[in-house]
């Protein structure tokens, strides 16, 4: 039997995030990660040369933890354009974010994508959130995303064609019913900084954590079986012990090792990638299917983001569909090719499809939304993850923090520094 000061189970970025804190008051711990890779739903593999990330995903810049974490400028990150075009009967309106894009002020107004008091509401909503504190907003009443842009008075028509595609892409819910504190915490740092990857995929975020740890603190294929008082086993069957554990894993995964009968539920999503010689836009911008008929909630030309993702001469295309309308990968292929002709005509059949990704955890449901949820839950049992706070990269990397700290200042913690 090994023993540790500290067990980190997990290896995503909460578990990740978690070790750094510790790492730096010189605490020995040993993080269990139970796939061959750190990143847990933030991940990046190469296909035929294409870097595809499971599942469509994107770091925002003013997130306050990534700043404090990460190294921006050696991420190389590469941003999108501050807008998306909409698809609306038949066409595609390009909508921008006229404070980060001045010349599309006049665009904007005469677009057919909400009334022109539906701009006004949106320029009302930014000023209100870019004054308040992330504090003030997560203390706000808490309702649904839907209620919400109600009561601000945004019309029905600019929350089908706009928010329900942009926000239900991010909130995976395409009935608007995930948290308000979300909604109006993503608008603000979406409206502060950038939508950005990292030139080599979102994978690289975890991986640069992981690359200023002891290299010998880190455990990959080492799944827990089990965790009993203060003692962890394998599924190999090794048993490891320390007065002190960290479960920093998914919710579901987390209620089963503390053996809860409740588990925390989530949303699943589904992505799926096509190679390309010629992009079907020219830009990187978000395309939302605004009109609400086929299964396409957003697409993506990664590639024009970062030319990283794809090899010379190729284009890489993301498509997210909600939920998992069938696990049939052929039918699902076919389905959404249909629609894909339908947007951008013939040209799309010469596509080459590369992978599906089905995530049925992809994100934790939490509601009321807590900024964060106490770590410590008994002598020597810490939880983090993004189900513990924001369900994004900032709250999985803010929880890892936090139980760290918690851990740290907790009197009866045994912990002695390392050396």
């Amino acid at each position: 039997m090994s023993q540790f000061d500290v067990i980190i189970i997990g290896g995503g970025l909460a578990g990740l995030c978690c070790a750094r804190r510790l790492h730096q008051d010189g605490i020995p711990f040993v993080v269990l990660e139970a796939s061959d890779g750190w990143g847990g739903r933030v991940r990046t593999d190469e296909v035929d040369g294409f870097l595809l990330d499971r599942g469509f995903q994107v770091l925002l810049t003013a997130y306050p933890e990534a700043a404090n974490v990460l190294d921006y400028s050696a991420l190389e990150l590469c941003a999108f354009l501050p807008g998306a075009l909409v698809r609306k009967d038949g066409q595609f309106f390009r909508i921008s974010d006229p404070w980060r894009d001045p010349g599309s002020w006049l665009r904007n107004l005469f677009s057919p994508v909400g009334s022109m008091a539906d701009k006004i509401r949106m320029a009302r909503l930014r000023s209100d959130l870019m004054n308040r504190t992330l504090s003030e907003i997560f203390a706000a009443p808490e309702t649904s995303t839907r209620q919400a842009l109600e009561r601000r008075r945004f019309s029905t028509q600019v929350i089908e064609e706009f928010f329900r595609p942009w926000f239900g892409g991010i909130q995976l819910d395409s009935k608007l019913g995930a948290s308000s504190r979300m909604f109006e915490f993503v608008f603000r740092m979406m409206s502060e900084g950038e939508t950005a990857v990292p030139a080599r995929g979102m994978g690289r975020i975890p991986a640069q954590i992981a690359e200023a740890l002891p290299p010998d603190s880190l455990r990959l294929n080492a799944r827990v079986q089990s965790v009993e008082g203060r003692t962890v086993t394998l599924e190999s069957g090794e048993t490891l012990s320390a007065p002190n554990i960290v479960l920093a894993v998914e919710g579901p995964e987390s209620s089963r090792l503390r053996r809860l009968q409740r588990t925390v539920p989530s949303r699943p999503v589904t992505c799926l990638y096509f190679a390309a010689d010629e992009p079907p836009i020219s830009e990187a911008l978000l395309v939302l299917g605004g009109s609400g008929r086929g299964l396409i909630n957003n697409l993506a030309v990664m590639s024009n983001v970062s030319p990283d993702y794809a090899p010379e001469g190729q284009h890489l295309i993301s498509i997210t569909v909600l939920g998992l309308p069938t696990r049939d990968e052929q039918a699902l292929v076919a389905n959404v090719s249909t629609q894909v002709r339908r947007w951008f005509g013939s040209k799309s059949a010469e596509w080459r499809f590369l992978r599906m990704y089905q995530i049925e955890h992809a994100q934790p449901i939490v509601r009321p939304l807590e900024w964060i949820e106490e770590p410590r839950v008994e002598q020597g049992l810490y939880v983090a993850g993004d189900h513990r706070a924001t369900p994004s990269i900032q709250g999985a990397m803010e929880s890892g923090r936090l139980a760290a700290e918690a851990l740290l200042r907790d009197p009866g913690a045994e912990k002695a520094p390392a050396g």
